[in-house]
This record gives C-alpha cells, structure tokens and sequence, in this order.
C-alpha cells in the first residue's frame, strides 16, 4: 500500500493528530481520561511511534478536538495508510505480499480469464504439418488407390519346363476368390481413412488448448489465444466474481490476449475480479452517546451500552437493530497499480414494514455535542431511497489506487418504518466493469424507526439502565 516506509505513512499521521490536539488547548492527560486510554499510549500516537489497530480510538480523538468533516476523513485515509504500511514491513515488505483484509473486509481473488492450454501441448500449427508427413506416408493405403482392379490379380505361378500345367479352377470359384479380395480392400481403406482422421482432429485438439468450443475457427485465421476468452456473462456482485463485459473481449488485442505470445514472450492471464478492497464498519458513530438500539429484552436482560468498536459483537448478542439511523461507513482501496473508477452510489431495499414494537436503548448520556460528518444522507422513508451528497459532498465518480483509498460514511435513517437495504457500488477498470454489493457481512443493514418507544439510557458511573430523560 504505497511505496513510503511505515515510519513515514505513521509520521505523517502523527503530525495531523499532533495539530488537533494542539489547537485543542486540551492535555495529553485530559484526552487520555476522556478516550479511556493512558497517557503514555496517547503520546505515543501523536509522535509517531505507534499506530492503533484500530481506527476508533483515532475517531473519538479528532471528534474531542472539534476536527472538522474533511479533517475526519483525512485522519481516516492517513490511518489506513500508516497501519497498512506497518502490516506490509511485519510481512517483509516483498513486492509479492499482499495486504491483509481486515474485519468486514468484501475480497475477491483474481482469477484468470480462461484455462491455459496444456503445459506439454505442441501448437496448433505442429498438429498439420505432423498429419502431412503422415499422409505422404500412407499414400499408397490411399482408398482410391486400394479399389483398383489391381488388388484382386495374383500373378500366376511359374511352370516348370516339362510339367503339366494344373487344371483350370472350378467355374465360380475365381469370381469367389476375387470377392473376398475386395471386401478385404475395402476393410483396409476404411481403416486407414479412419486412422488418419482420427489423427488430423487429436492433433487440432492438442494445438487449440484446453476448453476450447467445437467449431472454433484453427489455423492461422484465428490465433491460438482464442481458446482462453471467458464468455461474457451479467455483471457480478459482491457474491460473484465480476467477469469481463462482453466488449472488453470482442476488442482485445490478440497479441495481449492472456496466454499469447507477444514479441516471443508468453504473457500472464488478463485480470478478473473486483479491483479493490472493502472495509465495512456497519455501526460507526456520529459520537459516542449519539447512537441508540431497539432491543427485544426488558432492560435487566440488556447488556451496558458497548464502545464503538465493540458495537458488531454487543448487536449480534443482543439481537439489536438501529434506531431510527444508522451510520456505515465504506473504505475502498485499489489493489494494485490499476486505477478504478467509481461511478455510482445506490440503495437498494430489501423490505419494509412496520416500525419494531421494542424497546429503545441508547450508548451513553452527557457526551456533549460531536462533530456531524454526513458524507451521503439516505432517506429511507421515501419510495426510491437514494445516496444524496450531504455538508458539500462532491457526489460521484470518484476514483480510488492503491495508494489512494477513498472513505464514504452513509447515513440512513427512518422516522415511521423497518427498512432492510444494502448499498451497491457501481465501478470500472479498463475494460472491465461490475457493481459490489456493500452488506453487514452477507446481511443487509437493518434500521428502525423508534418513537413512541419506551427509552433507557446507561448514565456514567451507573450499574443499571435507567430511563431516558428527554433534554
């Protein structure tokens, strides 16, 4: 991820949080007490000499500091930068390695666009000239030849001076002799004109490669590399691999085919797949009390509120479903030298149907005001949901490189229903194109309208929820 050694991504890093804190005006002490961490693990983040594993911390620290929209998302892609940077030196840092997905991450493999011809395959111009050689051999077998009135003679035996010359066949008998010679003739035509057919099509099949269509074209009209073309198939989604459009493999290139020559030297298999990493955090938080939960359970069977990275878990436990919004944040990074574009950002909704009738829990009380960072705002409640660009936005294309990720953070909410919706990314990559689909790992995003719900909320200091007090 980037060429820059991970001291550098981690000093870079370091120097923005090193200008929120101070403009701040607050110490290393106070931020430590308010983000729950100590001193000495704080200073260590702003000098550079350690990067968290997780972004969390990083997020509450520039929130505290009053960081603005674009600083929050500036400290985001330095972050993913830095802890990207610190994986690859911990591998080795080889130009092979490849960067480790982290949690929620949407990763498909490359493949390849066809199956190679056979290592030990001779090429389709040797299976021809072989068959000649062999016909030119086989010439007098030829069945032409073999139906002559030639074979059915047998030359007569010599007669010895003095003795009597044997007696005449009986009648019929040479007509018999001359019948089972032709069909013996015929036999063998039909044997070598099976051989050599055999043989012309075992070598086109050997010098076409594996997978290849009967009927397709051989020959000098239609180079070897044909054989590989993946049929063009629908565009894919984050549950298939997305496969070249039908274009991109009318018009490529024979001479840069996948597994053709090109100046004498075989080329590798063409790239397939979805060009980028995705990382998912379906429960990011505007701040840490702005969240809130509907939760099937009577407040003594509900677990206190979780921190922020801990919300996937305490949801999953608790059988938790937003509460009237919900915030996803979206990181897509390149994964290789290839520049994609994103073209489009959609909703989809899977169902809808009444409000939950459950009960409303929030994640904390007395945060204070935190910072809105409203990338893409979705109305659920209208009848076509749309990603809306939202506090200056530019809306797409974007594009988005290895060394260059881009972060969306969507926030969906609904003041009267219980909507199930994904999101789908449409993007493009050369000749390739495909949509992913952005999910809760497999699942879509679940979000409920609450009011009119009883509330509860969990006070600092508190051993046990109490109920919500408006204000």
């Amino acid at each position: 991820m980037g060429t820059a050694e991970s001291t550098g991504e981690a000093a870079r890093l370091a120097a923005l949080l090193s200008t929120l804190k101070e403009r701040s005006g607050l110490s290393y002490g106070a931020l430590a007490k308010r983000l729950h961490l100590s001193t000495s693990t704080l200073h260590r983040y702003c000098n550079g000499d350690a990067v968290p594993a997780d972004f969390a911390p990083l997020n509450r620290f520039a929130r505290l500091c009053r960081a603005t929209p674009q600083e929050l998302v500036e400290v985001h892609r330095r972050w993913i930068l830095a802890d990207a940077a610190r994986e690859q030196r911990g591998k080795g840092g080889g130009p092979g390695t490849a960067p480790a997905a982290g949690s929620g991450t949407h990763t498909l493999d490359s493949g390849t666009s066809g199956a190679p011809a056979a290592p030990g395959a001779p090429p389709a111009s040797e299976g021809p000239e072989t068959l000649k050689t062999s016909e030119d051999r086989e010439a007098p077998e030829d069945p032409a030849t073999s139906k002559t009135p030639q074979a059915p003679k047998i030359p007569a035996a010599p007669v010895s001076s003095g003795a009597q010359a044997p007696a005449p066949p009986a009648s019929g008998s040479r007509p018999r002799h001359r019948l089972v010679l032709a069909a013996t003739a015929g036999v063998v035509a039909v044997a070598v004109t099976g051989a050599l057919l055999v043989g012309r099509l075992g070598g086109e099949d050997a010098g076409t490669g594996a997978g290849q269509k009967t009927g397709a074209a051989r020959g000098p009209e239609a180079p070897p590399e044909a054989a590989g073309s993946p049929a063009p198939s629908p565009t894919g989604s984050a549950s298939k691999k997305p496969s070249p459009s039908p274009s991109a493999s009318t018009s490529a290139d024979p001479g840069a085919a996948s597994g053709s020559p090109a100046d004498g030297k075989p080329l590798g298999p063409a790239p397939t797949g979805v060009p980028f990493h995705a990382s998912v955090r379906a429960h990011a938080w505007e701040d840490p009390c702005s969240q809130r939960y509907l939760v099937d359970r009577e407040p003594a069977e509900v677990r206190p509120p979780p921190a922020e990275q801990d919300a996937p878990a305490w949801v999953a436990a608790m059988g938790a479903v937003s509460a009237g919004e919900q915030v996803v944040e979206v990181t897509l990074q390149g994964t290789g030298s290839e520049t994609v574009v994103l073209q489009a950002l959609h909703v989809r909704t899977v169902r809808t149907g009444d409000p939950l009738p459950w009960t409303d829990y929030g994640t904390g009380v007395g945060c204070g005001g935190g910072v809105s960072l409203r990338s893409f705002d979705v109305d659920l409640d209208q009848g076509r949901p749309a990603a809306r660009p939202a506090d200056g936005q530019r809306p797409f294309p974007y594009k988005v490189s290895e060394s260059d990720p881009e972060v969306f953070r969507v926030t969906a909410h609904t003041g009267g229903r219980d909507v199930s919706w994904y999101l789908e990314v449409e993007w493009s990559s050369g000749g390739r194109q495909g949509v992913f689909r952005v999910d809760d790992r497999g699942r879509p995003f679940r979000t409920s309208a609450s009011v009119g719900r009883p509330a509860y909320d969990y006070p600092p200091g508190a051993s046990q929820w109490g109920a919500h007090q408006p204000g």
